[in-house]
């Protein structure tokens, strides 16, 4: 699915910056029986359910034309949300400083999540600052999204 999403990403990712909006993300996931190609935009300004509808509009029949999804799926255009979901090197890059949830494939320390600052990462190691510092091997990392504190 990843290959879906990086061309799915390269496809529309010019459109939406010619609209004003940063593609944030692209992920397609099947969730129960269905699929959906979800697109994450976000502004300086914050993200109106209008600017969804204006890129979805802008994207949906170039999508439909490129042809790479062959199931049938339904498209989502959202803002990443104020808890968004850290997946690439930029969103790493980012978030230096800011307080992460991380959630693990299987527990270090007896724990499977972990929260703190977001420290350093490199390609193997998230490092973050909670009651200690905290090395955390990238390839056991099954999430890692910011924590706002509500």
């Amino acid at each position: 699915m990843a290959n879906i999403e990086q061309k799915i990403e390269e496809l529309v990712k010019n459109n939406i910056e010619d609209l004003g909006y940063i593609l944030y993300d692209v992920r397609y996931v099947k969730e129960a029986k269905d699929y959906f190609l979800k697109i994450f935009i976000d502004s300086d300004k914050g993200i109106s359910l209008e600017d969804c509808e204006k890129v979805s509009n802008a994207i949906s029949d170039t999508i439909d034309m490129a042809d790479y999804i062959k199931e049938q799926y339904f498209l989502e255009v959202s803002s990443p949300g104020v808890e968004r979901i850290l997946r690439k090197t930029q969103h790493l890059s980012d978030n230096l400083g800011k307080n992460v949830e991380i959630k693990l494939f299987k527990p270090v320390e007896g724990k499977k999540e972990y929260v703190g600052i977001l420290k350093n990462f490199d390609e193997d190691i998230i490092t973050i600052l909670g009651e200690n510092e905290i090395n955390l091997d990238k390839k056991n990392v099954a999430q890692i999204k910011i924590k706002y504190e509500w």
